[in-house]
């Protein structure tokens, strides 16, 4: 009966948050932070991947179907999770910008969205796609645009100042395992790690990364931990569950990897000076969400028409009628609803398990 009662709970408190969201896309006053800076793979990306020669650009209906704009590159029907924690930071609608159409006006000075799909930690994630921007070019990308900041700003010190008040998103490590290790047919990954010694090898190079990110101004980071990959539609058709909801093994994967994540937090905080990181699980949130929430009920299926084998939706294709009631948009990506109900609990923390040390709402005012 607690049990019940408890899931009750959860569902109505999940639900209030998105109808909410729901109904205004963004959010009253003035930014909690100055800018907002975003890097990451497709479940960020709000358009770089539009010009690239790649399988895995979105800018055709069915997406964007929910979307004022119609279809941007967002892998979603909707709003995507970084467009979600913007909003509750504050910011103007659809900002920060992409990259691929950040300028050098004074926009940037409100941060910029570097993420890409099918891009990943390891520079050689996501090739089976085509092109992409792995998380060391979107590092330089970021290195061009604090140039441009400083030449706003009129010099580095201003610049300093400014970048150091600024919220870091980074949300990276999903193609790492849907696009690499678990793609023996096209890496090596696999066989040259065990599945813990990936975790580290991984975690490892992101922690170099960081720094990178660090030395060119960083002081307030929020990690975005992976999600359940294995419980995707994607994963699941391609994999098989064994009757189980989920592909075990890679969900086990993605857990070492994120228990990981959580501990480089520790360390950052511990190693680099006036810095301030925090971990999203978002493992966790979305494990309890899917589990309490009484309107996302369809879990195993995606809402637009999708081939079997493949992740993204057929262009012009038909979708699902009752859009909120889903979590996948296409194979791989959640819907609008999903993102919101997932992106509100990263940004103000509903369960002690969210976020480590404190959520992204804490973030801002330390």
């Amino acid at each position: 009966m607690a049990f019940e009662l408890t899931k009750i709970f959860w569902g109505f408190l999940t639900l209030l948050l998105v109808s909410n969201l729901q109904c205004n896309y963004l959010v009253e006053g003035v930014s909690q932070v100055p800018c907002l800076f975003i890097f990451g793979d497709s479940l960020l990306d709000t358009g770089n991947n539009n010009l690239l020669p790649t399988l895995s650009k979105v800018n055709y209906l069915p997406y964007g179907i929910d979307f004022p704009r119609g279809p941007t590159g967002r892998f979603s029907n909707g709003r995507n999770y970084a467009d979600v924690v913007a909003e509750l930071l504050g910011f103007e609608k659809y900002l920060p910008v992409p990259f691929a159409s950040a300028t050098s006006g004074t926009d940037i000075l409100k941060g910029v969205n570097y993420a890409s799909g099918s891009s990943g930690i390891r520079d050689e994630s996501g090739y089976t796609e085509g092109a992409r921007i792995s998380l060391n070019l979107q590092l330089l990308n970021h290195k061009i645009i604090v140039a441009r900041i400083v030449q706003i700003l009129g010099n580095k010190e201003l610049a300093a100042q400014h970048l150091s008040k600024c919220v870091y998103l980074v949300g990276i490590g999903s193609n790492d395992y849907a696009n690499n290790y678990f793609l023996p047919q096209f890496y090596p990954t696999s066989r040259l790690f065990t599945p813990e010694r990936y975790s580290i090898v991984l975690i490892q190079q992101l922690r170099l990364q960081l720094q990178t990110l660090y030395n060119l101004g960083a002081r307030k980071l929020a990690l975005s931990g992976l999600s359940l990959i294995g419980c995707t539609p994607y994963e699941v058709a391609t994999y098989g569950t064994n009757g189980g909801p989920c592909v075990d093994n890679i969900n086990i994967a993605v857990q070492l990897f994120n228990t990981r994540l959580r501990s480089l937090v520790d360390d950052l905080n511990a190693n680099f000076s006036n810095f301030k990181s925090i971990y999203i699980n978002n493992y966790e949130i979305q494990s309890s969400t899917n589990a309490s929430s009484g309107n996302l009920i369809v879990r195993n299926a995606t809402c637009c028409e999708v081939v079997i084998g493949q992740v993204r939706c057929i262009p012009f294709g038909n979708t699902c009628a009752n859009r909120n009631e889903y979590v996948f948009w296409d194979a791989f990506h959640p819907t609008e609803v999903a993102s919101v109900a997932f992106a509100s609990r990263a940004y103000k923390a509903l369960l002690p398990t969210d976020a480590y040390p404190y959520d992204i709402s804490q973030l801002a005012l330390a």
